[in-house]
C-alpha cells in the first residue's frame, strides 16, 4: 500500500533541492554588492560571471558574455526609484537602485577684505590658482609657518596676496586665524647659485618664512619669491636651466629657501625607483566581472616588477609587499624620503559616471601630472601594451595625489579595466603580472638609458 504523505514529503525536499541547485548554479553579481542602493551616478554598473551555457539579460536586453563567462553592462538611470532586473535561464535578481538629485549649492561671491598677514599651519599647503579643490590649480605646497597676506574670500577660501599682477587661493582651514605675526616685514638676506654634476641648485634666504611659486617652461623652471608686506612689487625669481629629463624639490629652513633641479640617473644602477603597489588592506580597488579585488593583481605585478628592477641594479623601494593598508600620504612621504628618482604606481581601471563600452574601456592607459613625466607616460603605454597583449587606451594628464609631487618623475600605470569581459581573459592568465613588468622595464631602459 503506497504512502501517499511520504511521497509528497520526498517530492517537496527534491523540489527544494532542485531550486537551491539551479539557484547555485545560476550567475552571480560582484558589482554592486547591495541589491538595494542610492547614487547620484546617472548610469549603474552591473558585472558579474555567468555559469556554462547561461543566457544573461539585463531588463530584457541581451547580454555578451565572455568564454571565461564575464560580463558587463551599463543601465541609464531615471531620478528617483531604479529597478534592475536580471534574468538568465536559470536564475533572477532583481536590484533597486534610488537615483538622488545631486545637491547645487550657490556659487559663493568673492568678498573683498582688509589685508592681514596669517601663517600657514603645516607643510606641504596647496596653494592655488583658482578657489577651486583640483589638483590643476595648484602653485606650489607651502611650508610651516609660511607668511601670508590675504585680502578677500570666497566660501571656504582665502585670496591671497602676492604682488601687483599676482593673487592665488588657500584653504581657510589652512591658516592659523589666531596666528598674530609681527608686523615687521621679511628682509632678503642673500642668494647663491651652485652648480654639480647632476643638479643645479640656487639659493635665496630672507629672515622670515615667505610664499613661493613655481613654473615649469619651455627650458627653465622659474621659482619666485613674494613679500608683499615690504612692497605690491616685491618678487624675486630664480630662473635655473634643466636637463632634458628632470626633477625638482624645493625646501624651505627659517627663511632659506633651496630650489634643486636634478637630472633623472642615466643607469639602473644609480636609480631610485619607487614601485607602489595600488591599494592594499581595507582598500580593495576596483572589483572585477569575477569576483577579483585590484589590490590583489596590482600587488602581483609590483612584486614580479621588483625582481626584474633589482636584476639590472635599480635601488628599488616598496610601497607594500604583501596585503597591508597605507595612505596616500604615507606612500609620497615615503617616495620624498627615499629620494626617489622615479615613482611607478600601478593599477587596474574601471569607470566613473559613464556608459560602460566593451570597446572603448579596455586596454592600458598611462597617466602623468607634471611635465617632466609625460615622456616615460608615453613610453610605458606603448611597451606595455605590447609586452601585455593590451588595447592602447592612451596617455593622458589626471591630477593622482602620489604623481603630484615634481620631487621625481611619476606615472600611473592603469594596466587593464577590471571590469571589461575581454581584459580579463588576459588579467587572469597566469603569464599577465610578468608580462606588464616586463613592459615596464622595457619602457624604463628607453627612457633612463637612451
Amino acid at each position: 500500500m503506497f504512502n501517499y504523505r511520504f511521497i509528497r514529503r520526498v517530492f517537496l525536499i527534491l523540489l527544494m533541492l532542485a531550486a537551491v541547485t539551479i539557484q547555485s548554479y545560476g550567475f552571480e553579481i560582484y558589482y554592486p554588492k547591495e541589491k538595494k542602493s542610492e547614487t547620484t551616478y546617472d548610469y549603474g554598473l552591473f558585472i558579474g560571471k555567468a555559469r556554462n551555457t547561461e543566457l544573461i539579460s539585463i531588463n530584457n536586453i541581451n547580454i555578451h558574455t565572455a568564454s571565461n563567462g564575464a560580463f558587463a553592462h551599463s543601465v541609464k538611470l531615471k531620478d528617483g526609484e531604479n529597478r534592475i532586473v536580471i534574468r538568465s535561464n536559470y536564475s533572477t535578481k532583481v536590484y533597486n537602485v534610488y537615483k538622488k538629485k545631486p545637491a547645487i549649492k550657490a556659487a559663493a561671491e568673492i568678498k573683498e577684505l582688509e589685508k592681514r598677514t596669517l601663517l600657514v599651519k603645516s607643510d606641504n599647503t596647496p596653494l592655488r590658482r583658482a578657489p577651486e579643490d583640483i589638483g590643476y590649480n595648484i602653485v606650489s605646497y607651502l611650508f610651516k609657518d609660511t607668511r601670508i597676506v590675504v585680502n578677500g574670500e570666497k566660501g571656504i577660501y582665502y585670496r591671497v596676496f602676492l604682488s601687483k599682477d599676482k593673487t592665488a587661493w588657500i584653504l581657510k582651514s589652512d591658516v592659523d586665524e589666531n596666528s598674530c605675526p609681527d608686523t615687521e616685514p621679511a628682509s632678503f638676506v642673500n642668494m647663491d647659485s651652485e652648480r654639480f654634476k647632476n643638479a643645479n641648485v640656487q639659493t635665496i634666504t630672507f629672515t622670515k618664512n615667505l610664499p613661493y611659486t613655481v613654473e615649469d617652461g619651455e627650458k627653465e623652471i622659474l621659482f619666485r619669491v613674494y613679500n608683499p608686506e615690504l612692497s605690491d612689487n616685491s618678487v624675486y625669481t630664480l630662473n635655473i636651466l634643466k636637463p632634458k629629463k628632470y626633477f625638482y624639490n624645493v625646501t624651505l629652513n627659517d627663511g632659506f629657501y633651496t630650489f634643486k633641479v636634478s637630472e633623472v640617473p642615466k643607469t639602473f644602477e644609480g636609480c631610485t625607483i619607487v614601485v607602489d603597489a595600488g591599494h592594499g588592506g581595507e582598500q580593495d580597488g576596483a572589483a572585477g566581472c569575477l569576483g577579483d579585488k585590484e589590490k590583489d593583481i596590482n600587488l602581483k605585478i609590483a612584486l614580479e616588477l621588483q625582481q626584474l628592477l633589482k636584476q639590472r641594479g635599480a635601488n628599488v623601494v616598496m610601497t607594500r609587499e604583501c596585503d597591508g593598508t597605507i595612505t596616500l600620504k604615507d606612500r609620497i612621504r615615503l617616495a620624498k624620503a627615499r629620494e626617489a628618482n622615479i615613482y611607478l604606481s600601478i593599477h587596474m581601471n574601471s569607470i566613473g559616471n559613464v556608459a560602460f563600452s566593451g570597446i572603448k574601456h579596455r586596454g592600458t592607459g598611462v597617466y602623468y601630472f607634471n611635465r617632466n613625466s609625460r615622456e616615460l607616460a608615453e613610453i610605458l603605454e606603448k611597451t606595455i601594451s605590447k609586452s601585455a597583449g593590451t588595447r592602447r587606451d592612451g596617455v593622458k594628464s589626471r591630477s593622482f595625489a602620489v604623481i603630484r609631487p615634481a620631487n621625481y618623475v611619476g606615472v600611473l600605470i592603469e594596466t587593464a579595466f577590471m571590469i571589461n569581459p575581454s581584459d580579463t581573459l588576459l588579467y587572469r592568465s597566469p603569464e599577465f603580472a610578468k608580462n606588464v613588468a616586463e613592459g615596464i622595464v622595457t619602457g624604463l631602459e628607453e627612457f633612463i638609458c637612451e
